[in-house]
């Protein structure tokens, strides 16, 4: 998933951000993998999450296969340019991040598991970068919809701190902000290693377990 331009590694103003356009980008009506519809309905009393760890489609994939999620789909979040391209992402130039939307039924799976997949499936401590994917669209970023998951968010965000720490790790550069707008990414990036399961994933995690909803505490 990389991309041939320099990339960006600050983020940009939002008075120099590309323009975008009005209309949203089109994309796929229903997940490759289950069927079910992208953007709902959704079932009564589902919760939504979104995540930020690089690469969006091996973040993905990670997040499609917990028990009790729904429905996935990837696009872009945190950013200025309403309804970005791909490509426009990609320059640093929308201030997005590439981006998982988790529908979930909180019944069958808390929001604390979703928290404990999105760190322990990637490195939250290297900035604008996930590996060899550098840029500020690959930032780690937890974009919370309601003050309870800003809590659970910024509780776990501690615990894993003081795990990585202990483990000779440096500090988690992860961004915690309100969810604002999530855009859709274009039909060919949903479900992408579903479709090419031989395809790019440039994440990898630390191999420092998380130990947010076991008991365990800081």
């Amino acid at each position: 998933m990389l991309f041939g331009s320099r990339k960006k590694l600050e983020m940009p103003a939002r008075q120099a951000a590309l323009p975008g356009r009005l209309d949203p980008i089109a994309t796929a009506s229903k997940h490759f993998v289950s069927g079910r519809p992208l953007k709902g309905p959704y079932p009564k009393g589902s919760e939504i999450a979104y995540f930020a760890l690089g690469c969006y489609w091996g973040a993905e994939k990670a997040f499609w296969t917990v028990a009790g999620v729904w429905v996935t789909a990837v696009g872009s979040i945190g950013g200025f340019t309403p309804n970005p391209t791909y490509e426009e992402v990609c320059t640093g130039l929308t201030g997005h991040a590439e981006a998982v939307k988790a529908v979930y039924d909180p019944t069958k799976v808390s929001y604390e598991d979703l928290l404990k997949v999105f760190w322990e499936a990637h490195d939250p401590t290297q900035g604008m970068r996930q590996g060899n994917d550098v840029g500020t669209n690959y930032r780690s970023g937890i974009y919370w919809s309601n003050e309870a998951q800003k809590r659970a968010a910024e509780e776990s965000r501690t615990l894993y701190q003081t795990a990585l720490k202990r483990q000779g790790h440096g500090e988690i550069t992860t961004e915690i902000a309100p969810a604002g707008e999530f855009y859709y990414a274009e039909e060919h990036h949903q479900q992408y290693l579903a479709k090419n399961p031989y395809g790019y994933c440039g994440l990898g995690g630390t191999g420092v377990a998380c130990q947010i909803g076991t008991g365990v505490t800081a």
